[in-house]
C-alpha cells in the first residue's frame, strides 16, 4: 500500500500533462470565441432592421409625426369617417384651390363629396416648428368627385397642422384636388 501514489502526486501529473498539451483550452476558446463573434455580428447587423413591420395608422390618437397625421386625414376621408374627421379641421381652418379661398364649411362640404377607392402619398417633405407641421407632398387618388373621376395623376399639396389643447388641428390645406367656382 505504500507504493500506491497519494492524490498530491496524481494531481500533480495531471496538471504537469495539461501544461504541456494545451490543445484542448485552444479548441474550446476557440469555438467559444468564434460563437461570441457570430453573435455579437448578428447583433450589430440586425440593430437596424426593425423586427415589426411599419404599423399603419388607423386613427388621428395613433398619429405621431406629420405624415401619420396626414395618411389619418386621407385615410378618414376615404372610409367617410365625418366624426373623426370634424374633430381635427380647426375652426378657423383655410382650403384654397385654383377655384378660390374656403371656409371650414365650405371646405369640408367639398371633403364629403369625395368618394376615395384608393389613395398613396409621395414626395412626402415634413417641416415641425414648435407646435406646427407644414407637410408637401403629392397625393394620387383613385375614385370620385361628385361623380367625376379625379385625376389619375398625382396632385401637388400641403397642409399645415398645429397642436391644439385638443390634439392636433389642420389649419390650411392647399390643393388644386377640388376645382369649383369660388365660395368665399
Amino acid at each position: 500500500m505504500d507504493d500506491a501514489p497519494g492524490p498530491q502526486p496524481i494531481l500533480a501529473a495531471n496538471l504537469g500533462a495539461l501544461k504541456r498539451n494545451r490543445s484542448w483550452f485552444t479548441i474550446a476558446a476557440m469555438k467559444f470565441g468564434a460563437k461570441a463573434l457570430l453573435i455579437l455580428v448578428g447583433l450589430v447587423f440586425f440593430s437596424g432592421c426593425t423586427v415589426y413591420g411599419e404599423h399603419p395608422v388607423k386613427t388621428f390618437s395613433e398619429a405621431t409625426g406629420g405624415e401619420s397625421l396626414e395618411r389619418a386625414f386621407w385615410q378618414d376621408i376615404q372610409k367617410q369617417n365625418w366624426k373623426d374627421f370634424d374633430q381635427h379641421i380647426a375652426a378657423n381652418f383655410v382650403y384654397l384651390t385654383p377655384g378660390g379661398r374656403r371656409d371650414r364649411d365650405a371646405a369640408l362640404e367639398q371633403f364629403r363629396q369625395l368618394k376615395i377607392q384608393e389613395y398613396s402619398l409621395g414626395d412626402l417633405s415634413t417641416e415641425m416648428n414648435r407646435d406646427t407641421f407644414v407637410i408637401t407632398y403629392s397625393v394620387t387618388l383613385r375614385g370620385t368627385f361628385r361623380g367625376q373621376p379625379l385625376p389619375a395623376q398625382p396632385v401637388p399639396c400641403m397642409t399645415v397642422w398645429q397642436q391644439h389643447k385638443s390634439g392636433w388641428m389642420v389649419i390650411a390645406q392647399s390643393s388644386p384636388l377640388l376645382m369649383e367656382e369660388k365660395t368665399r
